[in-house]
């Protein structure tokens, strides 16, 4: 078959909500993007010194060094970030999570061949958030709440800190997951769910910045 192929390299496990609805994220992925590659995201932040996380930050060093098509999302946008020499942490504003409208840069020249809206609302669901971007990276995106939504770094590397693949269901139920978890209160979910309900993202938007990245036209 032609045509160019993508890796998927998910940093945690398939819930059993999608596992369910969607046969896991590559399945999902699969149906709602066709093509694409993606770093996947974590609820905690690993340290630096665990054995999986220097493999991980090796091989993105290693795939910058072959100039590689990278997209990282959420933890993989944070992870990026610190395996090019950027900073990445706990967010002192504490956890994002809903519908966030990002800014996108109108200096970039990133977007400059898609007609896309200068804002674009994006599901959010993190604690951690890149703290200082890598040299030479160049900030695309940026919101109230987090100052660095995305990144791109050369024509290869890009990282967005929401989630522009996932659907309505998926976020409510990771809400619940957290309550389980003890990351969250579960008087907080009422708020975060209506929020959640209020509105939706600009998931067609965003699916097709993906895709145009990944395929070297953006």
């Amino acid at each position: 078959m032609g045509g160019k192929k993508f890796g998927v390299l998910l940093c945690a496990e398939d819930s059993d909500f999608v596992k369910k609805m969607y046969g896991g994220y590559l399945g999902f992925l699969s149906k709602c993007w066709r093509r694409k590659a993606r770093l996947g995201t974590s609820t905690a932040w690993p340290a630096a010194s665990f054995p999986r996380m220097t493999r991980l930050l090796t091989l993105l060093t290693k795939l910058d060094s072959l100039k590689k098509k990278v997209l990282g999302i959420c933890f993989g946008h944070q992870i990026l970030s610190r395996a090019l020499g950027g900073k990445s942490g706990r967010a002192i504003t504490g956890w994002d999570i809903g519908i966030r409208t990002v800014h996108l840069s109108s200096s970039s020249k990133a977007f400059s061949s898609l007609k896309i809206p200068a804002l674009l609302s994006i599901y959010e669901i993190h604690r951690d958030e890149v703290w200082e971007l890598p040299p030479k990276a160049e900030l695309i995106a940026w919101s109230e709440k987090t100052g660095v939504e995305m990144f791109k770094y050369g024509d290869h590397i890009m990282g967005i800190q929401g989630h522009p693949e996932y659907t309505k269901d998926i976020l409510l139920n990771l809400i619940d997951h957290l309550v389980k978890l003890d990351y969250i209160l579960e008087s907080e979910t009422e708020e975060l769910k209506a929020k959640v309900l209020a509105r939706e993202p600009d998931r067609e938007v965003w699916r097709r910045l993906c895709l145009n990245f990944l395929k070297g036209d953006l």
